[in-house]
């Protein structure tokens, strides 16, 4: 009963809160549009919106139909773009997530030899996703999964790429910068700062600060690595990052790192692929040059 043509208007309608603007976007006329939900409705025996003035609002039922169309046209959508590169003697697409904010830099210098390798590959890196990383592979948003905290679940795979250790940054002359390793405590007078990320998945809390129970002075947030480093550099705050970004910033950077706990923290990142992708050839070769082109700690 529930056709494609229901699902794309409901997601129109949704985006864009109007008929008409929904009609314009899909290249439909307005009746069109309304006549295909009025059908709709009435084998349902149900309502899927309300207006509110010029706008449209989704009924309960209306929500359920919009959460399907936004599993499934993606799908749909991803498939037939991949048919037509075909057609066209392409090989596919290859849209690549990052879960590891710091490892922007290294992607690429993963990119440049895999495009020159695979020129008829479309490639594109997407950094947010309106699911998480995990949805966005599964939902087919994205073909591959950069990260450093797996979530292992059926039909998913990943593969390690390369080791690194998780330091404290500080500028070179802070008082922590002398120390052979950091405690918990040591940064109970500190700003910390770090990526936009959920304290629950940042390694700083949950494999360090959280084991002493203990918690930052001032907790900051950054988006780019760029601005976060410019900021230690200037003593305002220190910051965790992996040892081998710190040591290329460190080139132009006064800053230094430290390692955290007796111990340290070892990390890995992986590459996360949907099972029924790994034989692709173009997906295998861009595994190939990241695990080459590995860091070192």
């Amino acid at each position: 009963m529930i056709e494609r043509t229901h699902l794309s208007i409901i997601r129109e309608v949704d985006r864009l809160g109007t008929l008409t603007e929904a009609a314009n976007a899909l290249f439909l006329t307005q009746s069109a549009l309304s006549h295909a939900i009025k059908k709709l409705e009435g084998q349902l025996g149900i309502k899927v919106w309300s207006k509110e003035g010029r706008n449209l609002r989704l009924t309960q039922a209306g929500e359920h139909i919009l959460s399907l169309a936004n599993r499934t046209l993606p799908q749909l959508e991803h498939t037939e773009h991949i048919i037509a590169q075909i057609a066209k003697g392409k090989r596919g697409s290859l849209r690549i997530g990052m879960e590891c904010h710091p490892c922007y830099q290294w992607l690429l210098t993963v990119v440049s030899p895999y495009l020159e390798q695979w020129p008829d590959v479309d490639l594109d890196v997407k950094q947010r996703f309106q699911f998480g990383g995990l949805g966005a592979l599964f939902s087919h948003d994205i073909d591959a999964l950069v990260t450093p905290d797996p979530l292992f679940k059926k039909g998913l795979t990943y593969l390690p790429v390369f080791d690194y250790e998780l330091v404290l940054v500080t500028h070179k002359d802070h008082p922590l910068a002398n120390k052979s390793f950091i405690k918990p405590q040591d940064l109970s007078n500190e700003t910390l700062i770090t990526y936009p990320v959920e304290t629950e998945r940042l390694d700083i809390f949950s494999k360090f600060l959280a084991l002493e129970q203990c918690s930052p002075h001032k907790h900051k947030v950054i988006e780019t690595t760029d601005i976060m480093l410019q900021m230690v550099a200037s003593k305002r705050g220190v910051s965790a990052l992996p040892a081998w970004l710190v040591k290329e910033y460190s080139k132009a950077l006064p800053i230094k790192g430290i390692k955290l706990g007796k111990h340290g923290i070892d990390k890995q990142i992986f590459i996360g692929l949907r099972e029924t992708d790994i034989e692709i050839e173009y997906i295998q070769s861009f595994i190939d040059i990241a695990s080459k082109l590995s860091v070192t700690k």
